[in-house]
C-alpha cells in the first residue's frame, strides 16, 4: 500500500473542510459538491506547479467553491454575525496562508476556523 502524499493530504482535509461548512449550511446537494471536486482537481495542478503552495489549499479551495457558488447560486456563507441591512458573505483569511478562517470585514472579526462553521441559520446559506 502506497503512502499518502502530502499533496494528496492537503486536497482530502481541504474537501473536508469545505464539505463540512457546505453540509453546517446545508447547502451540500450533489452539484454543489461537484463545484469542491472541481476546485480541488484544480488546485492539485496548482500545488505541482507551485509544491510550496500546499498549506494554503485548504483556503484556496473555499474560495474557489464560494466563487463558483457566487457565479451560480448567490453568495455562501452569509455573515452569521452583523444582523439586518443587506446580507454579506464571509471571506477566508489570510487569502493566501495557512490556518484558513471564516471573517466579516465589516465586523471585523473571525467568525470560525474553515471546516467549523455553524448551521444554517447562523449564516450558511447561499443567497443573492
Amino acid at each position: 500500500m502506497e503512502a499518502v502524499t502530502p499533496l494528496e493530504q492537503a486536497l482530502h482535509t481541504a474537501r473536508a473542510l469545505v464539505l463540512a461548512d457546505l453540509v453546517a449550511g446545508e447547502v451540500a446537494e450533489a452539484d454543489v459538491v461537484s463545484l469542491v471536486e472541481e476546485a480541488v482537481v484544480q488546485r492539485r495542478w496548482w500545488v505541482e506547479q507551485w509544491p510550496d503552495g500546499v498549506a494554503y489549499v485548504a483556503g484556496l479551495v473555499a474560495q474557489d467553491v464560494q466563487d463558483a457558488l457566487l457565479d451560480r447560486y448567490g453568495r455562501w456563507p452569509l455573515c452569521p454575525v452583523c444582523g439586518g441591512g443587506d446580507p454579506h458573505a464571509l471571506e477566508v483569511e489570510p487569502e493566501l496562508g495557512p490556518d484558513p478562517h471564516w471573517v466579516c470585514h465589516q465586523a471585523g472579526v473571525k467568525v470560525a476556523a474553515l471546516g467549523s462553521l455553524g448551521p444554517a441559520g447562523t449564516g450558511g446559506t447561499p443567497s443573492s
